[in-house]
């Protein structure tokens, strides 16, 4: 191989090993905290869509809600912490690290290459 063919090869690697960094930023929230709504308010929109709150955390800027439906199915969701639209909801069979055998502490409750 020459040398242009190995360092244009070195060079298409290094561009696609950032492709999941920068994806995984897209599911960061940016909102400045001044204008974040309070948590009273996302368990006010959990509740009036018929779900209990188990635990309402804060990851990459976004808040992420553990809650449970009329069934007792887990149900997991991330907002935008400004707006409180939901920009991601999932059950048990969503999370990733579940499956693996991972804490929820661990790795919160969405895997970001997702």
């Amino acid at each position: 191989m020459t040398a242009f063919r190995f360092l244009s090869a070195l060079a298409a690697l290094a561009v696609l090993a950032q492709a999941p960094a920068a994806a995984a930023h897209d599911n960061d929230c940016t909102v400045p905290m001044a204008d974040w709504q309070p948590r009273e308010a996302v368990q006010a929109l959990v509740e009036k869509q018929g779900l209990t709150v188990r635990r309402i955390k804060i990851d990459d800027g976004c808040y992420e809600v553990d809650a449970l439906d009329t069934a007792g199915a887990r149900v997991r969701m991330r907002l935008d912490p400004g707006s409180l639209v939901i920009l991601r909801r999932g059950g048990d069979d969503d999370d990733h690290h579940r499956r693996r055998g991972d804490d929820d502490d661990e790795g919160g409750f969405f895997h970001h290459g997702d």
